[in-house]
Order: C-alpha cells, then sequence, then structure tokens
C-alpha cells in the first residue's frame, strides 16, 4: 500500500530529482517553441509543494499529502508545464480523496485522473508533449492493475511506460 508518507517523501524526493536534471529537461524542450525552460518551471514548481509538506506528520492519510500537494503545486505553478504538473496532480488528489492509503489500482486510477485532467485543460492537446507521457504512464499502470495490483508493481509499470514515451 502507498501511504501519506510515501506520497510526501516520494514528492520531496521527485522536487530534489528535478531540481538537480533541471538543464536536461530544458534542453528537452521542442514544443511549441525551444524556449529552454520547460525544467527550470517544472523544478520551482514542485519544490512549491516539497516546500509546503515537509512538514506533514508521517501519519497523514495519503488523501490529505495529496490534497495539499495539488493545491501548493496549483500556487506555485511556473509556465505551462508548472499548470499542466499541477493538474495532473489535481488529478491524483481527487482519486485519492479520503483514502488513507492505495493499491494499484487506485494508482492508476490516479494515473487515469491526472491524465484525463491534463488533457481536459489544453485547448489543443499535442501529441510528443508531457501529455502523451502521462497518458503513456495512465495506460500501463491500467492495463497492469487488474492482474497486479501490488501498488509499487503499477507505478513502475507507468514509470517505464512514461520513459518509454519521453
Amino acid at each position: 500500500m502507498i501511504t501519506g508518507q510515501m506520497l510526501r517523501d516520494g514528492v520531496i524526493s521527485a522536487a530534489n530529482n528535478i531540481s538537480n536534471s533541471r538543464q536536461a529537461v530544458d534542453a528537452l524542450n521542442i514544443f511549441p517553441v525551444p524556449d529552454g525552460d520547460t525544467g527550470t518551471n517544472m523544478s520551482m514548481t514542485i519544490a512549491s509543494a516539497s516546500d509546503d509538506i515537509k512538514n506533514m506528520e508521517d501519519n497523514s492519510d495519503l488523501g490529505d499529502v495529496a490534497k495539499r500537494v495539488a493545491s501548493a503545486l496549483l500556487r506555485g505553478a511556473r509556465g505551462n508545464s508548472g499548470v499542466i504538473l499541477s493538474l495532473i496532480f489535481r488529478g491524483f488528489s481527487k482519486a485519492f480523496k479520503g483514502l488513507e492509503k492505495a493499491d494499484g489500482n487506485d494508482i492508476a486510477r490516479a494515473f487515469r485522473m491526472g491524465s484525463d485532467a491534463a488533457y481536459k485543460a489544453v485547448m489543443k492537446p499535442t501529441e510528443g508533449t508531457i501529455l502523451t507521457v502521462v497518458r503513456c504512464a495512465a495506460e500501463a499502470a491500467e492495463e497492469i492493475a487488474p492482474s497486479n495490483n501490488e501498488p509499487i508493481e503499477v507505478f513502475l509499470a507507468a514509470i517505464e511506460a512514461a520513459k518509454e514515451a519521453l
């Protein structure tokens, strides 16, 4: 099961990772123009969530942590990539609402709701962007969850699909 503590620690780790990798992510950005700030914007966005949740109690419910992450991401969103990242987590937050812990099916539903929220918010969704990455992650999670409800396995399948899409 995925707990609130695991989500909190995962977001903090992700913030550190994107901060360390922001120049590489900046270099990836070529759509719609190669503006070179996607990694920087995503780093600043997720850092706002990391700062907001770092002092949450270890026993915080998953739904509470997810809600706080989504809210902090929205308030701290920078650039289009930051706004889209906040929308993905808004979908996660809705999927985890009221949950103390999540199983593999919950994880798959969170990826689907995150993907759907991001696609709906973009007037002209374009494949080959962060939208494609999160959609592929959702599809992989949904594919494995019915036969393997282990949350870590579902999450790893989503991550591998996201890497492949990227």
